[in-house]
């Protein structure tokens, strides 16, 4: 299976989906019957630049073993036996490498010379549920890599590259070829790509609708009546963007409802 038969995404799409944040995708989400697409456990190595949307590209690990997983198999040349390479070289832009480390932390997915190959190739990111070594180069790096730890063990202690782009689970979570991941610092979520640019608008929609009610909640007034959001809140709401969505505004336009 490869990514690049599918369905080409709009015009940016990816974008908007980097704008989403992780509630408002896990909520629309959830809202459409997909409980749990959030990756419990991984985290930034870089926060500062965090955030990416990109296209799974996947890769599946199974434990190593020793008369197949030797040095030997990290040859300079071309090697069609050594997948982690073929995935680094096949990976395309605004592509992110997904791996299926079995929440495997013993030793690394990946290190700081290939997430390097990758960004300089326009990759997305890349995303384990298992380790990554040189956390301190990759910390300095403008690219997004999210993983569960830091290790120094390489791969070939304990993991062998079994497929590329085949279904797989990252984090208890199912991922397959094509997906879209979005990452926003406070950890990565996938979202099908079938429902991507519907889950985009809906994102856009309650991320700004949440903004006002925030404004709100941060002033004063409790819970109720306001999140979730009443009809006389998104009422309230349209009036404060008709009069221009000025955060001072927002007490005003519900006083002068409530009173009126």
């Amino acid at each position: 299976m490869t990514t690049r038969n599918a369905t080409p995404l709009p015009p940016g799409l990816l974008e908007r989906l980097k704008r989403a944040s992780s509630g408002s995708l896990t909520t629309e989400l959830f809202r459409r019957g997909l409980k749990q697409c959030f990756l419990v456990g991984l985290k930034p190595l870089n926060p500062d630049c965090a955030t990416f949307a990109g296209e799974a590209f996947t890769m599946r690990f199974i434990p190593a073993r020793e008369d197949v997983d030797t040095y030997d198999t990290l040859t300079p040349y071309p090697n069609p036996n050594n997948l982690q390479w073929e995935a680094v070289e096949q990976i395309g832009a605004d592509q992110v490498l997904v791996v299926d480390s079995r929440n495997d932390i013993s030793s690394a997915s990946a290190g700081g010379v290939l997430l390097t190959r990758m960004m300089v190739k326009g990759a997305a990111g890349m995303v384990t549920d298992g380790a990554l070594r040189d956390g301190l180069e990759i910390a300095r790096m403008r690219f997004p890599a999210y993983a569960r730890a830091v290790v120094a063990s390489t791969r070939l202690s304990t993991h062998h590259v079994a497929d590329l782009n085949a279904p797989i689970s990252c984090a208890g979570v199912a991922v397959y070829p094509g997906d879209i991941l979005v990452g926003d610092g406070d950890g990565v979520t996938v979202v099908p790509r079938k429902l991507a640019a519907e889950i985009a608008d809906a994102c856009e929609k309650r991320d700004a609708l949440e903004s006002y009610l925030t404004l709100r909640i941060a002033a004063g007034e409790g819970l109720y009546g306001v999140y979730p959001p009443t009809d006389q809140a998104r009422a309230d709401y349209e009036a404060w963007k008709k009069a221009g969505a000025r955060p001072e505004d927002a007490a005003r336009i519900r006083a002068e409802t409530k009173h009126g």
